[in-house]
């Protein structure tokens, strides 16, 4: 028998481990050899002082952490279904597919965590971009190399404690099972990748890396397969397709085949960099948050009116305590991302702050049908290049400067490693994003008082928010709704827009295939 508790606590004694325990202990009278596992925790910043809220489980006899079991069947005989991308969609639809007897065939473009990290020096200094394998391309997807959050609201897509159980299976720290706001950080998930790719090697299945799809095979309405940049020809009983959002190329191949796509909203802006200091005063309240409080964040949103439209400006994956990263996948554009490692231990805080951007706005792409909007994403990234020098320099200038519209005659000191030209932004952002963007920051400096200040800077361009482009399926079936054995997946099809709903989502297209593959036979 156990039961649960919940307290009220200051930090140093909800972050301490051992004094936890003996306040829990004494609170509830509690011998000393009762066990005491915290359950859940979550830090409330509204009043004056800084509490946190923790639940906790004690009894003599504690249940096991996690109910899942890392014992796969072997699927090495079973068949085959091709997977293309090893994100976290990919590998999760993997998983899925070995626990329901099948063999996945996972086809990832770019390199392992390992290799892939020589990729990532390269554009930080030396400015060259390898297309094939970059923060966006290889091995665990965009997410490898990120913050590493695990909060979604998708919790009706599928069962989130469970994908969280199948991390710490795989080495992620129990922690993310209590914290309200769970991430692993950027140092620790590429050893989790690795643990998930060698889960699917064990079982029989395969990952195959420098493997870039580059046709379909088609056949009557189906599809039954894909060929690689090698020629070689993969089947299987369908096609999972989890590629990601900057996967403009197979857009363009899908396009180029005939396979039925959908234009979608999405959002582009800058990232903002702020002393995490500052950010750390204004959301605790305090002038230091000591040495148990995490490095704080924030969530922003405005509804701004310009041009007779309200469109939303928010904060888009915020990074305490962490780094700005170039994101571009192709020579001669400028894309900045957001990473933080474990310990959120950078002196920086920085946040996408982006703008929606709707059909209207890429009308004079019209011509270009489903993939109007990524040609206008791709004009502002080649712009931000060209502007900041044609280097992987990333055009930036002072918040108030910006806002004010003056020139920035020096730029403060940044985490992003390739380095910053001041620019006039206005020169990179088309009208409707620049103009809500200074509203935007202004009703944002109304909100949380001291972050609209010329101690900060914008750096761009945020532009890879969520895909473009839908790849539409069935509700039902997850099939598309054109093409047969397809299953468009994650946020490259425009159904995920983060590590755990693109997981989420990898998960049900892997039942839903397995579902009708078990009718068929």
């Amino acid at each position: 028998m156990h039961q649960q508790h919940t307290l009220i606590l200051p930090p140093d004694l909800a972050y301490q481990e051992d004094a936890l325990r003996d306040e829990v202990r004494r609170r509830f009278s509690l011998s000393s050899d009762t066990a005491v596992r915290v359950a859940r925790r979550s830090i409330d910043a509204r009043g004056r002082q800084v509490r946190v809220n923790v639940t906790v489980d004690v009894g003599n006899a504690l249940p096991p952490l996690i109910d899942f079991v890392k014992d796969y069947p072997d699927v090495s005989q079973a068949d085959p279904v091709v997977i293309v991308g090893a994100g976290p969609a990919g590998l999760f639809a993997a998983l899925r597919l070995i626990e329901k007897g099948l063999k996945p065939i996972v086809l990832e473009r770019g390199q392992d965590v390992r290799m892939r990290r020589r990729d990532l020096a390269a554009i930080n200094k030396e400015h060259v971009v390898n297309p094939e394998s970059n923060y966006c391309f290889g091995e665990g997807g965009a997410g490898t190399y990120s913050d590493g959050k695990l909060y979604t609201r998708s919790k009706k897509r599928g069962d989130v404690r469970r994908i969280l159980e199948i991390m710490v299976a795989h080495g992620a720290t129990s922690e993310i099972l209590v914290d309200a706001h769970p991430h692993i950080g950027t140092n620790k998930l590429p050893n989790l990748v690795m643990a998930l790719r060698e889960s699917i090697r064990d079982a029989g299945g395969e990952v195959h890396f420098d493997t870039k799809v580059t046709d379909l095979l088609l056949q009557e309405g189906e599809l039954r397969g894909v060929v690689t940049q090698a020629g070689d020809r993969i089947e299987g009983l369908g096609v999972i397709l989890a590629t990601g959002h900057s996967a403009r190329d197979v857009f363009e191949l899908l396009h180029r085949r005939g396979v039925y796509l959908e234009a979608k909203p999405f959002a582009m802006g800058v990232r903002v960099e702020h002393p995490q200091a500052l950010i750390d005063r204004i959301q605790y309240n305090c002038e230091d948050r000591g040495p148990y409080l995490p490095a704080s964040s924030y969530a922003l949103v405005s509804q701004v009116n310009f041009e007779g439209l309200k469109r939303g400006v928010f904060s888009f994956c915020m990074c305490p305590g962490g780094f700005i990263v170039p994101a571009a996948t192709a020579p001669g554009e400028v894309v900045v991302n957001g990473m933080s490692p474990s310990r959120r231990d950078s002196r920086y805080a920085n946040s996408g702050i982006v703008v929606s951007v709707e059909p209207e706005d890429w009308q004079r792409f019209a011509d270009l049908g489903p993939l109007a909007g990524l040609a206008l994403q791709r004009e502002v990234e080649q712009r931000a290049c060209a502007v900041a020098g044609g280097t992987q320099n990333a055009p930036a200038q002072r918040l108030g400067d910006f806002v004010h519209r003056k020139v920035s005659s020096s730029l403060l000191d940044t985490s992003y490693q390739p380095g910053l030209t001041s620019v006039v932004m206005d020169d990179v952002l088309p009208p409707f994003i620049s103009e809500r963007l200074r509203r935007g920051f202004q009703d944002f400096g109304r909100k949380m008082r001291g972050y609209f200040t010329n101690d900060a800077q914008i750096v761009g361009v945020e532009s890879r928010t969520s895909s473009p482009v839908r790849i539409p399926r069935d509700r039902e079936t997850l099939e598309h709704v054109q093409l047969k054995r397809l299953y468009p997946c994650g946020e490259g099809a425009g159904f995920a827009g983060g590590i755990m709903s693109a997981a989420l989502d990898g998960e049900r297209c892997a039942e839903a295939l397995a579902v009708l593959y078990a009718k068929k036979a």
